[in-house]
């Protein structure tokens, strides 16, 4: 099964999110700390660290303790979990997907311009 069909629950996307914000490695008492918000047991959140490190999403590194890092950058995870949902609604259609964010009034001025200008980048590669 690969990482796509396997995917990141909206619990373990938490982990994540704590991870990629922190932008190091960080051991289960700080990935705690950085969770307190959610209010969840520490047995929840090292199950689903646990969980993350089979599913190859996190690595572990022991250096007294262990240590956490995720294998794949928020934006690697944004892209595939775009095109996941591209794929499932519209069929793989990347750019029905981008129109439906557009005509449904997503954007900023300024998310437009910052579109605009990546797209003129890739139009020009």
């Amino acid at each position: 099964m690969s990482r796509e069909e396997k995917g990141i629950s909206a619990s373990e996307l938490e982990i994540m999110r704590a991870l990629w914000s922190a932008g190091r490695a960080m051991n289960m008492g700080e990935i705690r700390e950085a969770l307190a918000y959610t209010g969840w047991d520490p047995s929840t959140i090292k199950t689903l660290v646990t969980r993350l490190v089979k599913k190859g999403e996190l690595v572990q590194t022991r250096i007294k303790v262990y240590y956490y890092e995720p294998t794949v950058t928020r934006e690697e995870y944004g892209s595939a979990a775009a095109k996941k949902l591209a794929e499932k609604v519209y069929g793989g259609g990347l750019a029905k997907l981008f129109v439906s964010f557009v005509e449904g009034g997503e954007f900023s001025q300024s998310e437009i311009e910052e579109l605009r200008e990546i797209l003129e980048r890739a139009k020009g590669d």
